[in-house]
């Protein structure tokens, strides 16, 4: 099930940078961390959902490649990221 309009909305609230914001890396990221949560918790409960699983693993790479490019970018940014996404980096 994807995210309600309401959760979404609030999450681009949170973390745009600018008002008219939506794409940008912080943004991206929190959307996709919501969705990796998601599906995690799917696949606890359906272990033998392998196509799941394959999205659930593009999403972690797409998710890596932005925060890398965040990270080359502004590390600043970077680090205030993932300690309000709550990722282990």
């Amino acid at each position: 099930m994807p995210i309600d309009l309401e959760a979404r909305s609030g999450l681009i609230d949170k973390f745009r940078v600018h008002e008219k914001d939506t794409g940008s890396p912080e943004v991206q990221v929190a959307l996709l961390t919501e969705r990796i949560r998601y599906l995690t918790e799917h696949l606890n409960a359906h272990r033998k959902d392998k196509s799941s699983l394959r999205g659930l693993q593009k999403l972690v790479g797409q998710r890596r490649r932005l925060l890398k490019y965040l990270s080359r970018t502004d590390l600043g940014r970077y680090q205030e990221l993932i300690s309000q996404v709550g990722l282990r980096r």
